[in-house]
């Protein structure tokens, strides 16, 4: 029988050979044995085979419930981080037989849309980074698919699991690193998003400075951009008073912009003012001097955050426990008025 013009259906196949289309399921789900017989099941074969008939996974998946699909969430795609993170969660995942959908947010870390016409229907569990747990309302349902947050406060993540970088360590091991160099007047060159993990960086900065005495810090709040960095670096140490000799930066696009308003002050890094970032991007090495910042392995926290998700799948208790992170001392770092 020769194919038809479109692609065959299961109800194609059971008309060729005679049957219902539960046979055809149970037959070519190899669940025939003792409900079908062998002369039934060898004709359903022939006539899956003689039409081309391949059996549609993704439906059947989805009528059994299981899709082995996870959404990862993530905020924007502006820095290879998040690619890191996605590259770590997929690596776990096909190593399990899922697979991973990266979603940057139409909204930022704002309210994220759900991108299918029912997220519940096409996917096992969501992974979110750098996002509060109520701004994956519209994704999770009623239903409320799995989820597990990354990046995100422990406190407020609606009973998701969550998985974190120990954020808090990276800032102290700054601010450790420039008070031993003899640093006390600093600029915290704050990112603008309104985000636990920039929350945490602000309250641990000022807590550690603040422990010794004759410290001040002052505060500049700049979009995560090169050039919205420039412009508050800028502004900043272009204000009265005492210049800070250290400027600490929430993360390492923003470290970029403010060597850029270093520069057009007339200063120098680090001889007039050092500088630190987070994150350890590409930039800080394609910058000069390369910048003194903190790593964070962005492919590992993908694995865990894939494997927390599996283990909450399981009904397992995921591994708990921050994951270490690392200060980078490169040349964008000295005492004060270093030659």
């Amino acid at each position: 029988m020769a194919p038809s013009s479109t692609r065959p259906t299961s109800r194609d196949v059971a008309q060729a050979a005679g049957v219902s289309q539960a046979a055809v399921s149970l037959v070519l789900g190899d669940k025939w044995r003792g409900r079908v017989s062998e002369t039934t099941a060898q004709r359903v074969r022939e006539a899956a085979r003689d039409l081309g008939y391949r059996p549609n996974l993704a439906a059947r998946n989805l009528r059994l419930g299981h899709t082995r699909t996870v959404l990862l969430v993530v905020p924007a795609l502006t820095t290879e981080f998040f690619a890191g993170v996605y590259t770590g969660a997929a690596r776990v995942a096909a190593d399990h037989g899922f697979g991973v959908l990266l979603y940057p947010s139409p909204e930022g870390i704002g309210p994220a849309r759900d991108p299918f016409a029912s997220a519940q229907a096409a996917l096992d569990g969501v992974i979110a980074s750098s996002m509060a747990a109520d701004a994956l309302t519209a994704i999770r349902g009623g239903d409320q698919l799995p989820l597990v947050m990354l990046d995100s406060d422990p406190s407020g993540s609606l009973g998701a699991a969550t998985v974190n970088l120990d954020i808090a360590d990276g800032v102290r091991q700054v601010a450790t690193h420039l008070l031993a160099l003899g640093h006390r007047h600093y600029l915290h060159l704050a990112a603008d998003v309104p985000s636990w993990t920039f929350e945490v960086r602000a309250r641990v900065l000022a807590a550690q400075l603040a422990s010794v005495p004759g410290t001040t810090v002052r505060t500049a709040h700049a979009p995560i951009s090169i050039d919205g960095a420039l412009t508050a670096a800028q502004a900043a140490l272009s204000s009265p008073g005492p210049r800070p000799t250290a400027l600490v930066c929430d993360d390492d696009k923003l470290a970029a912009g403010a060597y850029k308003a270093v520069r057009r002050l007339g200063l120098r890094v680090p001889d007039d003012i050092s500088v630190t970032g987070l994150d350890d991007l590409a930039i800080a090495t394609a910058i000069d001097p390369e910048l003194t910042t903190v790593r964070l392995d962005a492919e590992l926290f993908g694995e865990r955050g894939m494997q927390a998700l599996l283990a909450v799948l399981e009904g397992r208790t995921p591994q708990a426990g921050d994951i270490p992170v690392e200060l980078v001392v490169r040349g964008s770092t000295a005492p004060p008025g270093a030659p």
